[in-house]
């Protein structure tokens, strides 16, 4: 089930920058569409509100970290894909497996073994070869909107950790908090851009906006479920499978063909999925890895 959820939400993540685009040519920007199918995903997760009320109080720092992590994620993603270059931003997005080791070493003690640092290598192997454009140079940020592409995969990788230490929390709390971030960091931007795409828009803009809310709301319930019962390193790896779902896309939905590169990357991130579920050294006696469990 968790290894369901995950894939369930590299399979949402991978397919849904298509009707984003639809609606950014019906003339809602950006920020507009992510602000209005996250607060959709909240209107649609309400039966979750008594139990997160009841949780509120002993959500403590986790909860807020969680809040600002994860809403960083989503928001700088989208900023930095309709201000940077395409490929550049996803290639710095997806460093998200580096910044995971580091954030769940320190803070759930998840140490890898040589045969995960492999693994790990693979993945990273497989997304550079399906992104990297050599032209466009080596993978160090140029601009601010390469910068927040970066952050924006810290945000990724700092999200699923934190998500995976706070076992206090239920996967409904943790999916509303991931709402209601995206949509608390979202809603500056637009009143500062002075956006009013949304009161044009048509009834069928509304309805895929309806759709992609309700979406994301099992989505994000999916991907929790899936990031609090998986080791953070394994979760983030099998993400990077939303490379090989967006690729595919690209080529039946806009004619974008995947090349012998493209192919090569994604067999390699297939593989490093497949083979991540032997990441970690074993704590002594137990042959289970490390985890947030200790600190229950």
């Amino acid at each position: 089930m968790p290894i369901a959820g995950i894939l369930s939400g590299a399979l949402v993540w991978g397919l849904i920058w298509y009707p984003y685009r639809v609606l950014q040519a019906a003339g809602i920007t950006g920020p507009e569409s992510t602000l209005a199918t996250y607060l959709i995903a909240m209107l649609s997760g309400s039966f979750m509100l008594p139990r997160v009320l009841k949780e509120l109080p002993k959500a403590g720092w986790w909860g807020g970290l969680l809040v600002l992590s994860a809403g960083w994620a989503n928001f700088g993603y989208v900023l930095a894909m309709l201000h940077g270059e395409v490929m550049r931003v996803l290639l710095l997005f997806y460093l998200a497996p580096v910044w995971t080791v580091l954030f769940s070493y320190w803070m759930l003690d998840e140490r890898l073994n040589r045969y995960g640092y492999s693994v790990i290598a693979l993945s990273l192997c497989g997304a550079f070869i399906m992104l990297w454009e050599p032209k466009l140079g080596m993978p160090f940020p140029r601009n601010l909107s390469e910068w927040i592409g970066m952050s924006a995969g810290m945000g990724f990788a700092l999200s699923n950790v934190v998500s995976r230490r706070a076992m206090h929390l239920s996967v409904e709390t943790k999916s509303v908090s991931i709402w209601f971030g995206t949509a608390l960091l979202t809603a500056p931007l637009i009143g500062w851009q002075g956006g009013f795409g949304l009161l044009h828009a048509d009834l069928v803009s509304w309805v895929v906006l309806g759709l992609l809310g309700v979406t994301l709301c099992a989505c994000s319930f999916a991907v929790q479920y899936g990031v609090t019962h998986m080791p953070a390193n394994r979760a983030t790896l099998l993400f990077l499978f939303e490379l090989v779902v967006a690729a595919i896309a690209s080529y039946f939905l806009v004619g974008e063909k995947m090349g012998m590169r493209e192919w090569a990357g994604a067999v390699l991130i297939v593989l490093a999925s497949l083979l991540s579920g032997r990441l970690y050294a074993e704590e002594s006696g137990t042959g289970k890895p490390a985890g947030p469990e200790k600190y229950l």
